[in-house]
């Protein structure tokens, strides 16, 4: 993107470090406890990601603060505003990128993107250089004519990103961005977020099964267990707790399980893979 169309204005002076906080944020179906009394703090400008398996909790979280879904006590608020009384003032604040396909596929790329440029209400005039500058930096400028629906999955998801980018959030959340995407996809993918949180200052929110883009994706972690933060810390930190040697899979069996791993244990289980490892 060209320096007059930095992905995000510039902070308001009442914000603070914190791009995200939630207090005792809960979300309740009927008898069912969604989200339980969650409690955490994004910094600005970092990634954060929340793993875990699948009922843990970590997309009911996302559409909490994203506003999709109101909580059914505690509190939250995203770039200073609460996710329930000033929901507005958040949304225009937030890109948002669901796992399920938003582009459309009858569209071109550009087409796509000017149809988003007028749902954020992107002033007429600003709106073919934003979506020049936003498909120059995802690498689609050449395929910007092209109908979406010859687009391979990671160009799908490069132009989703920039659909979100379009009006400059200051925060964006990703709900499993990567799902689907073959390798090299996946590393383009990511290569874009990081330049984006690298270059910008745009806070990513994300969740991910995936342990790879855990890892070079997030500067921190929460792992949710059951509605509840089991464990959090950056990557390194976690590994630690759980062992010498330990790899996020590793913590991710750990925590989502609810149980820590003695230090015995796990290089009981460490020794053990590596003399199968060389069995063959």
């Amino acid at each position: 993107m060209s320096d007059t169309a930095a992905p995000h204005p510039a902070p308001r002076e009442q914000e603070t470090d914190w791009v995200i906080e939630t207090r005792e944020l809960t979300r309740r179906f009927d008898s069912f406890l969604a989200v339980d009394r969650l409690s955490i703090r994004v910094a600005r400008g970092s990634s954060f990601g929340l793993l875990g398996p699948n009922g843990a909790g970590k997309s009911t979280t996302m559409k909490m603060l994203a506003t999709l879904l109101p909580p059914t006590s505690g509190q939250g608020t995203v770039a200073g505003f609460d996710v329930v009384a000033q929901s507005q003032a958040v949304r225009e604040h937030i890109g948002y990128v669901p796992q399920t396909l938003s582009a459309d596929g009858a569209l071109t790329g550009q087409e796509n993107l000017l149809l988003s440029a007028r749902l954020y209400g992107i002033p007429h005039k600003e709106r073919m250089q934003r979506v020049g500058d936003a498909l120059a930096f995802m690498g689609l400028a050449e395929v910007r004519d092209k109908l979406v629906r010859s687009y391979s999955g990671g160009m799908i998801r490069r132009l989703e990103l920039a659909q979100a980018m379009l009006h400059r959030p200051v925060l964006l959340f990703l709900d499993e961005p990567t799902v689907g995407l073959d390798p090299v996809a996946r590393h383009a993918v990511w290569d874009r977020l990081r330049e984006l949180r690298d270059s910008f200052g745009t806070t990513i929110l994300l969740t991910t099964h995936d342990m790879d883009e855990a890892d070079h994706l997030c500067q921190e972690l929460a792992i949710m267990h059951l509605g509840a933060i089991a464990a959090q810390g950056t990557p390194a930190a976690l590994k630690r707790s759980v062992g010498p040697e330990a790899t996020l899979d590793d913590v991710f069996t750990t925590y989502s399980e609810g149980v820590a791993l003695s230090g015995d244990r796990y290089e009981s289980v460490r020794q053990t893979r590596s003399a199968v490892s060389r069995r063959g």
